[in-house]
């Protein structure tokens, strides 16, 4: 959920340039999409088992977040670098840490 408050907030700054190209409502649909698609695992079966085709679509989200920030970065589309895209792509590093983690976790809880 911060990913997505933080991906908003930053997105708002975007110069025109990466308005034009759909990179502002892409990377927030993204963002929104990976806790949604947490949500939905979650209440899909049970507290404690995270459904796998959501878990997979949370971490598609993600990567698909990551791509769209390297790209709104991209010196190639406005010129220079986005210091604040660069940072949300650090922070989205960590996010797959800890999404890959969670998954394990409960996969080990559901085995059990």
């Amino acid at each position: 959920m911060d990913m997505a408050v933080d991906c908003y907030g930053v997105t708002k700054t975007f110069p025109l340039s990466l308005r034009i190209y759909g990179l502002t409502s892409q990377i927030r649909r993204s963002a929104a999409s990976i806790a949604a698609n947490i949500a939905e695992g979650y209440g899909r079966e049970t507290h404690i088992v995270i459904h796998p085709v959501s878990s997979a679509m949370s971490q598609g989200s993600l990567k698909e977040l990551e791509t769209h920030l390297i790209l709104s970065g991209a010196s190639r589309i406005d010129g220079g670098v986005c210091d604040a895209a660069r940072l949300l792509r650090t922070d989205a590093g960590d996010l797959g840490k800890m999404l890959r983690s969670m998954i394990r976790s409960l996969q080990r809880k559901a085995r059990r």
